[in-house]
C-alpha cells in the first residue's frame, strides 16, 4: 500500500540532527501557535496541529526517531512512498509514551503504516486513548542585576514581566554573579490547562566603584604615603560593613596584599569569604617646598638603589 511520505523534520522545521531540546523548542512554539484553543474553528490550524502532534510522537521519542530515520533521507514530502519489505515485523510499544499533547484519532496514514495504530492497542490493552491537548508554557529567563551589597546581604526586590505582572523577589544572602533563582509557576502560561513554565532570574553583580569580587573574596585598593610604606602606619579601610582598620607593617611595598579574614562575602552555606587589603604608593602630586628639600636631602643621604635591590 502507497502513502504519501511524511518529512517529521521539515513539518518541525529542524535538521535531521537537530537535539532533543530542539525538536522539543520547536514543537512547543508550533503547537502554541495553532492550538486549537488559540484557533477556534480553525479547521486548517486544526490539521496543522495534528501533523504536528504526529511528528512529536516519533521525532521525540528516540526509538521511534531511529526507526523512522532508517527510511533515509531521500524521500520528499507528499511523494508516494512504500515501506521496505519486513517493515510489518517491527512492533511498537507504545505503552510507556508520555503523547501529552495528543487526541484520539487524527494520525496519517503513513504514521499508521509505519506504526500501527497505537489508540486500538491502548483499548485492547484496557488502556485510556490520548484525549487531551494540554500544553505546557515555556520557560522565561530574565537578567536580575544587583549590587554587590545586595548579593552579600539579601534583599527583596519588585520586578515586572513581560506581560506586565508585578511580583516581589526575595533575595537570599549570598547570591553570585551568574547565580539562578527560579520561581516556579511564573513563566508562560500553558494552554488548555497545561502547567505554567518557570521564571528564572539569572543574578548580574553591577560593577562595584571600591571592590574586586573573586568568589567568595573582595579586594579593595588602599593608597599610603612613601614614608607610611616606609615606616609602617596604622589606616581606615572600608568594607562591606563599615570600616576596619589595618595596620601597614613597616618597608611594606607597592601591590602588598593585607588579608582581613571573615570580612569577605557572604556564603550561601554559611560563613563568609575574606577581604583583600591592596597597597598603592601614592607620591605628593605637588610637593610644598619644604616636602621637596626633605625629598632632596633622603636622596643624598639613601643608598638604596631600587634598580638591583641592594644598597649602593
Amino acid at each position: 500500500m502507497a502513502v504519501k511520505y511524511k518529512d517529521y523534520y521539515q513539518i518541525l522545521g529542524v535538521s535531521r540532527s537537530a537535539t532533543q531540546d530542539e525538536i522539543k523548542a520547536a514543537y512547543r512554539k508550533l503547537a502554541r501557535k495553532y492550538h486549537p484553543d488559540v484557533n477556534p474553528g480553525d479547521k486548517e490550524a486544526e490539521e496543522k496541529f495534528k501533523e504536528i502532534n504526529e511528528a512529536y510522537a516519533v521525532l521525540s521519542d528516540p526509538k521511534k526517531r531511529e526507526l523512522y530515520d532508517r527510511l533515509g533521507s531521500n524521500w520528499k514530502a507528499g511523494a508516494d512512498f512504500t515501506p521496505p519489505p519486513g517493515w510489518e515485523n517491527i512492533r511498537i510499544d507504545f505503552g510507556d509514551f508520555d503523547w501529552g499533547f495528543g487526541r484520539s484519532g487524527g494520525f496519517s496514514d503513513f504514521f499508521e503504516l509505519l506504526f500501527g495504530d497505537p489508540f486500538k492497542r491502548s483499548r485492547r490493552a484496557g488502556r485510556a486513548g490520548p484525549s487531551t491537548w494540554t500544553i505546557p508554557g515555556t520557560d522565561v529567563e530574565m537578567e536580575l542585576p544587583l549590587t554587590l551589597e545586595e548579593a552579600h546581604r539579601g534583599t527583596t526586590r519588585r520586578i515586572t514581566l513581560a506581560n506586565g505582572k508585578s511580583l516581589e523577589v526575595k533575595i537570599p544572602p549570598g547570591v553570585r554573579d551568574g547565580s539562578v533563582i527560579r520561581l516556579a509557576g511564573q513563566g508562560e502560561p500553558g494552554i488548555a490547562g497545561g502547567r505554567p513554565g518557570d521564571l528564572y532570574l539569572r543574578v548580574k553583580l553591577q560593577p562595584h566603584p571600591l571592590f574586586q569580587v573573586s568568589g567568595d573574596d573582595v579586594t579593595v585598593e588602599v593608597p599610603i604615603t612613601p614614608w607610611e610604606a616606609v615606616l609602617g602606619t596604622t589606616v581606615k579601610v572600608p568594607t562591606l560593613d563599615g570600616t576596619a582598620e589595618v595596620t601597614v607593617p613597616p618597608g611594606s611595598q607597592a601591590g602588598r596584599k593585607l588579608r582581613l579574614r571573615g570580612l569577605g562575602l557572604t556564603r550561601r552555606r554559611g560563613g563568609r569569604g575574606d577581604q583583600y587589603v591592596r597597597l598603592k604608593i601614592v607620591v605628593p602630586p605637588d610637593p610644598t617646598p619644604a616636602e621637596r628639600r626633605l625629598f632632596e636631602q633622603l636622596a643624598r643621604e639613601s643608598r638604596f638603589n631600587p634598580r638591583d635591590g641592594r644598597r649602593g
